[in-house]
């Protein structure tokens, strides 16, 4: 479950569907010429893909309702790309999987979805992500999807917050677990930011000779096309932002989204026509446990695609007045079976790309780690009681994402110009009224840097807006403005 980066629980099927980070790639009026092996060296191996690679689960070639065929390669990338950093280069070569659509003469180019978490693989999604676009998308734009570097078949081992985080972003995880991570990883971990995806993503665009790129991203996918299209403002041609995380991660403790909780559970009582005050209720439980870290990542999960919340506001209530039972009943049951392979979501990955991209109250991951903690507490003693409610205090100092990066070591980040806009090129903000995970809030902060955005918020709506089980309005807003003029 996440709150704010992409990954969530609550059904395994729903996992799959709500996480998908989306960056899309196209290049409207300069389609790919020839073959992608002829194209650029730095793309290998090109085969038609394994049907299972791509996450289909029928027998037999894979072949999505339109007729479009893959072709899988490998992307060859450097560990430390030249010029990122002021140290010296350190040697090193990356090969990262990427799936690609057959139809190489797509009237707009490419587009290209990214997942994340951050910590998943693309690649394995492309069947899910293919059936998630109108037929009228995939004859116009040339899927292509990547596993970003640190995920799938390369995916950061850290067996002990693997294990302790599963497919959680906000369990909180012991010192001991994420301090064997970052030793295990050591030093490299330098090299897994969102700065280094973007590296990877023009090298990719590069090979596969296209001039710009539409970006369709979802959840922490809208941070990378945000970053991109900063980074590289001539190379994107529009931009789809689905569940926004803001590209100036304004809102680090994730205040937001504990406001956002009130006024979510209160639209879902006024729904369902109860006659309590779950945000009250959830105040008061929180009160009386003081599992507040727990409950912001379950009700999180419950908003992972299609919101799940009505059987929630019941058992908030009755837990308020002292029964437990149906509360704990849905919190065993959204934490059941959460464990996940480190191929499938490396909370490796996870932990270093969050923790040294993201500002904290502390600065960033270069701050001493002896004083991030106190930094945290002197920020959230600062707060209001209005904007933590109706968690608390220690829900906003000891949420799992907060704990982790507190305790991750002191290592350089890339620094990413401050005051930046989206670029003016024609940008679609979608955001679910019902989602907890990426809070309007900040789909709004976002819009109001994207010179020529258009939000659409979707009624009833939890995150993923683009996901099935979220209904059709965002798929075919997303429809008619990748196919419109």
């Amino acid at each position: 479950m996440a709150v704010g980066w992409g990954s969530t629980a609550g059904g395994r099927a729903v996992v799959v569907a709500a996480v998908l980070i989306g960056l899309g790639a196209g290049g409207c009026g300069t389609p790919p010429r020839g073959s992608v092996s002829e194209a650029n060296s730095e793309l290998t191996g090109v085969h038609p893909c394994d049907p299972a690679a791509l996450g289909a689960t029928a027998p037999g070639p894979f072949r999505d309702y339109v007729g479009v065929t893959f072709s899988c390669a490998r992307l060859s990338v450097p560990l430390d790309h030249a010029g990122l950093r002021a140290a010296p280069q350190q040697p090193g070569q990356l090969s990262l999987q990427v799936a690609m659509a057959d139809n190489t003469t797509a009237p707009r180019g490419v587009l290209m979805w990214l997942v994340g978490g951050p910590g998943e693989p693309g690649v394995g999604l492309t069947a899910v992500i293919t059936h998630q676009f109108d037929p009228a998308v995939l004859r116009d734009y040339r899927l292509v999807m990547i596993s970003s570097r640190g995920t799938g078949t390369g995916a950061l081992q850290c067996p002990q917050l693997q294990q302790v985080m599963g497919d959680s972003d906000q369990t909180v995880p012991p010192p001991s677990a994420v301090q064997e991570c970052a030793q295990s990883i050591g030093p490299d971990r330098r090299f897994y930011t969102t700065a280094d995806t973007i590296a990877d993503l023009e090298t990719l665009r590069q090979a596969l000779r296209v001039g710009t790129l539409t970006l369709d991203g979802a959840s922490y996918g809208t941070f990378v096309a945000e970053r991109y299209a900063i980074t590289h403002p001539d190379r994107v041609s529009r931009l789809v932002l689905d569940s926004v995380v803001p590209h100036d991660t304004f809102d680090p403790l994730a205040i937001a989204a504990f406001n956002r909780t009130a006024q979510v559970l209160r639209m879902v009582c006024a729904e369902t026509r109860c006659s309590t005050d779950p945000a009250q209720d959830l105040s008061e439980e929180i009160g009386a446990r003081h599992d507040g870290p727990q409950l912001l990542t379950i009700l999180s999960g419950l908003t992972g695609g299609a919101p799940r919340l009505t059987g929630m506001v019941a058992a908030l209530h009755e837990a308020a007045r002292g029964d437990y039972t149906a509360l704990d009943t849905i919190i065993a049951t959204e934490t059941r079976d959460q464990a996940i392979s480190a191929e499938q979501l490396s909370q490796g990955l996870h932990a270093a790309t969050v923790c040294e991209d993201f500002s904290w109250p502390w600065g960033d991951a270069d701050a001493p780690v002896p004083g991030r903690a106190g930094a945290t507490a002197k920020a959230v003693a600062a707060l209001p009681d209005a904007a933590v409610f109706p968690y608390d205090r220690a829900t906003a100092a000891g949420a799992g994402t907060v704990v982790t990066c507190e305790l991750w070591p002191q290592t350089p980040v890339v620094a990413f110009p401050t005051g930046a806009d989206l670029p003016p090129v024609s940008t679609l903000l979608l955001a679910g009224d019902h989602d907890l995970i990426t809070p309007l809030a900040w789909t709004q902060h976002e819009a109001a840097h994207a010179p020529r955005g258009h939000l659409v918020v979707i009624p009833g709506s939890g995150h993923i807006t683009q996901n099935k089980g979220n209904g059709p309005a965002a798929r075919t807003a997303v429809t008619e403005f990748l196919t419109g003029p």
